[in-house]
């Protein structure tokens, strides 16, 4: 198959393609802007897969640039994996038209082009937020979705929305939300990880840039929760499993091409694990001691949620097997990685 992915310089993205070129003969194509991520993320695919991956800077925002720049010219797409969004939940708190416009702007555009160029197949990055602060855990697939904490998770939700409606509607195509969890870890190579521009949002980024002397404070938001230990407690699925699940996921659409129309997946361990036992995996796999300082809630945040993952388990046939030790120890081999590259380029400057 030949199939797009957009955001595939970022985290998720450019993971799924290493996948997809180390388990598949599919062809890659892929769509970054670049606006919270790199092109040297494809020297990294490069040195890890030994491919090359065309990628073309586009915007998803601009419709006349993604139908006459990349659709004309690519027409013989069979599916589209669609990663690219913002998604910082704080971010969103303080910038949700920014979020709006970014995130569903883009998803619209693209079905634009799916329905004017006949692609068969689409796969969603979706989120546990469309859950909200569900009552039961573990959450299934039929657990009510509700009004996200974020205007991010609402971009998600809205945005799975969409996909069904438009699912309705198109003869000879498929479609399928991935809700992930909270994905985390690095290639186990070292060579390629996430790095976010700026400060990062996310716990494990945190965590190791602050290990690594690049973030001046470590907080954890809330301790005040009603969990084992106080912290919020979230379902961290390594982001190479994630990968993985996309690749079967594209599979499951072609092999039941004409059977179903839409349907979702959780993408999580099944496993609810808390901040400090984070911190702690880090510590137990860095032997390094973390000093962390201890904050208020943060908006946006829910209590807890973790998944129940047997649906993906048993119709995907996917099966996460690497634990929140594994994916601490391939995060902080990346994090040396990038301090090797930091220091690197510090002495050329010199």
């Amino acid at each position: 198959m030949k199939i797009l992915i957009t955001g595939g310089a970022g985290y998720i993205g450019s993971h799924t393609i290493i996948d997809i070129l180390e388990n598949t003969e599919h062809e890659v194509i892929s769509i970054d802007n670049y606006s919270n991520s790199s092109p040297a993320t494809f020297d990294r695919i490069r040195e890890i897969t030994g491919k090359t991956v065309r990628n073309y800077n586009i915007d998803l925002t601009d419709y006349k640039s993604l139908r006459d720049d990349f659709f004309a010219r690519e027409s013989d797409l069979d599916g589209v994996i669609h990663f690219a969004a913002l998604k910082a939940v704080g971010e969103s708190v303080e910038k949700p038209v920014m979020y709006y416009h970014n995130n569903l702007n883009s998803l619209i555009n693209l079905l634009k082009c799916v329905e004017k160029f006949d692609i068969r197949h689409f796969i969603f990055s979706s989120s546990c937020t469309v859950y909200g602060n569900a009552e039961a855990q573990p959450v299934t697939e039929k657990t009510p979705t509700q009004q996200p904490e974020s205007p991010y998770g609402y971009t998600k939700l809205v945005g799975e929305n969409i996909l069904n409606d438009f699912s309705k509607t198109k003869e000879g195509f498929n479609s399928l939300s991935l809700r992930y969890f909270n994905p985390v870890g690095a290639h186990e190579s070292g060579l390629n990880g996430e790095l976010p521009k700026g400060r990062p949002n996310n716990l494990v980024p945190v965590v190791t840039q602050f290990a690594a002397g690049w973030l001046n404070n470590l907080w954890v938001h809330g301790n005040d929760y009603e969990t084992r230990d106080g912290t919020a407690i979230r379902d961290y699925i390594h982001v190479s499993d994630i990968a993985h699940a996309h690749v079967l996921a594209m599979e499951y659409l072609n092999e039941n091409y004409g059977q179903f129309q839409y349907d979702v997946f959780n993408l999580g361990t099944g496993n609810g694990v808390t901040v400090l036992e984070v911190l702690k995996a880090f510590e137990n796999k860095s032997g390094l001691t973390l000093d962390y300082q201890i904050g208020p809630r943060r908006a946006g945040d829910v209590e807890m949620i973790y998944a129940d993952n047997s649906k993906a388990k048993t119709m995907l046939e996917w099966n996460p097997t690497r634990s929140i030790q594994d994916a601490m120890a391939s995060a902080w081999k990346w994090q040396k990685r990038l301090d090797q590259i930091k220091r690197d380029d510090m002495a050329h400057h010199e």
